[in-house]
């Protein structure tokens, strides 16, 4: 059976890092704190005193002074793993922790997942080839030697880079090293820590490129894994669920965080809030707890986006010269279909094909696949698709050879609605509006990866009516817009009264906008 040493490095908090420390060791694990040297003596102080009775606890030997992108950070790893290694001979495996980190699973779950994946679980990718990176330097950490920190000393840590590029005093990468990037947060197994242990002591000159690397916590072990392990036996992913917001700041996790925590397909969570005591509470009784099973959805970051992003309105801060200047032209009637099930609309467009002549496209803006014709590339993807909106229509205009044409948007598509009604053609906008049973919004939630097969009924019963009043604030945001030549058609109106919106939108014959509004099960689920 597997037996966790838990590595852990903290600065803070040093009451939560003895409740951390007494929750993990009482299941049988091990852990082994690093406390930063710049911290309060007396904080540390305490967690000694309180943990040296403790023989699943140990202490690194030397406490290090770390900074943020410095090789002092690997180096305090480096000790805490060193004195685990010693002291916990039955450790079977070593997982890096935080102070902010707590178990999102029981330590039943835990020993019986690793015993049975034989793997080491540490992100590795290809530093030049990945995009791991997404902005601010990159070969530039590698080939240049970084001496001061860059949020302490940022003038001389850019003045000393920036010397060293304008002299051109590169250095090279060690030849049998294929550098790799990943997540700080690893669990390893004893085989691999002793061997990277090992590793340290033959190969000075690898140790001497990292200590002059830029954020070698991202790098070290992750380059060393690779190097000392069969791919076969490295599960390129970290056991630790952690998120980022928008502004690339970690996510931090509350109260109501526990259901959604505990469906996600790792072993801890990181950041958990200082002032979330209930659910470190729940999480740290969790830990010790036997016979617990999981649901696991993984839907938590796909979820995350969607809540955050409610109520923000994105916005183009100006057009572009090319649309400034350009039309669909005046004489030209673009007629745009508005729905949110998009089968609705399609149903609608299927029956108006076989009623009139009038060209009508499907969701050409939201699905990749929707059938257009060749335009030289121009239709090729959704990005340009967008990006090129009023060049793309003007095509189809023209490939149709009509001045009539009818497309479908989905209702979070404002800004493309915005972009067309404000241009000088005339431009006919028709809403759908449809019913949502909570069958169909659990459904949706499942379709836009919201939900999984999985997902607690808690934690749909707190979904639902947050899908529902999105769709409805989408709806509202449509009539609201006020544009020239708005109708609407309902589920809840009859046939006939459907028709009247038909007819004047599509300029239609009544009998003809009776057919489109008579369509077989128009609004059927």
């Amino acid at each position: 059976m597997a037996k966790i040493a838990y590595i852990l490095l903290c600065h803070k908090d040093p009451e939560a890092i003895i409740q951390q420390a007494e929750q993990l060791t009482a299941a049988g694990d091990y852990m082994s704190i690093h406390f930063d040297g710049r911290a309060d003596q007396a904080d540390f102080d305490m967690i000694h005193d309180t943990l040296r009775s403790n023989p699943n606890v140990c202490f690194a030997k030397k406490r290090i002074k770390c900074g943020w992108g410095e090789w002092s950070l690997v180096q305090a790893t480096l000790q805490t793993l060193n004195t685990a290694a010693e002291e916990f001979p039955r450790a079977t495996h070593f997982y890096m922790l935080s102070g902010d980190c707590m178990a999102i699973k029981t330590a039943e779950y835990a020993h019986q997942f690793l015993d049975d994946h034989d793997k080491d679980f540490i992100e590795s990718f290809d530093f030049f080839e990945s995009d791991w990176i997404k902005t601010g330097m990159k070969e530039e950490r590698l080939i240049y030697r970084h001496f001061f920190n860059e949020r302490k000393h940022k003038a001389l840590f850019y003045a000393s880079f920036n010397l060293q590029k304008k002299l051109g005093l590169t250095r090279k990468i060690p030849a049998d090293l294929q550098v790799q990037i990943g997540s700080q947060w690893w669990c390893l197994r004893r085989q691999t820590i002793e061997a990277i242990l090992e590793f340290t002591k033959q190969r000075s000159d690898v140790m001497r490129f990292f200590k002059g690397s830029w954020i070698p916590d991202e790098t070290f072990f992750q380059t060393l894994v690779r190097h000392l392990v069969p791919g076969p036996e490295i599960d390129s992913r970290t056991l630790t669920f952690l998120m980022f917001t928008d502004y690339g700041m970690p996510v931090n996790f509350y109260n109501d965080h526990y259901d959604l925590l505990l469906g996600q397909d790792f072993l801890f969570a990181r950041k958990i809030s200082p002032d979330a005591k209930e659910l470190k509470l729940r999480l740290g009784k969790l830990y010790a707890a036997t016979g617990v099973r999981f649901q696991i959805s993984s839907e938590g970051r796909s979820l995350y986006r969607f809540l955050v992003q409610r109520g923000r309105i994105g916005r183009r801060f100006a057009p572009r010269f090319w649309e400034t200047e350009s039309t669909l032209g005046r004489e030209r009637e673009l007629m745009i279909l508005v729905c949110k099930k998009w089968h609705v609309a399609k149903r609608l467009i299927t029956q108006l094909r076989k009623s009139t002549n009038i060209p009508a496209i499907e969701y050409l803006f939201h699905e990749e696949g929707t059938s257009l014709p060749d335009l030289g590339g121009i239709q090729a993807t959704l990005e340009k698709r967008t990006r090129h909106r009023r060049a793309l229509m003007r095509m189809l205009f023209e490939y149709f050879e009509t001045d009539r044409l009818v497309i479908c948007l989905d209702p979070s598509a404002l800004d493309l609605l915005n972009d067309f009604n404000s241009d000088r053609s005339t431009i006919r906008t028709m809403q759908v509006e449809c019913s949502f049973t909570d069958e169909y919004l659990t459904g949706h939630a499942h379709r836009v990866g919201l939900a999984g097969n999985h997902t607690p009924q808690q934690t749909m019963d707190r979904l639902l009516p947050t899908i529902r009043n999105d769709i409805l604030h989408e709806a509202d945001r449509i009539r609201d817009a006020g544009y020239s030549n708005y109708c609407a058609i309902k589920e809840v109106n009859t046939p006939e009264e459907n028709a009247e919106s038909v007819m004047r939108f599509f300029s239609l014959p009544k009998d003809k906008a009776l057919e489109v509004a008579n369509t077989p099960f128009l609004f059927a689920d």
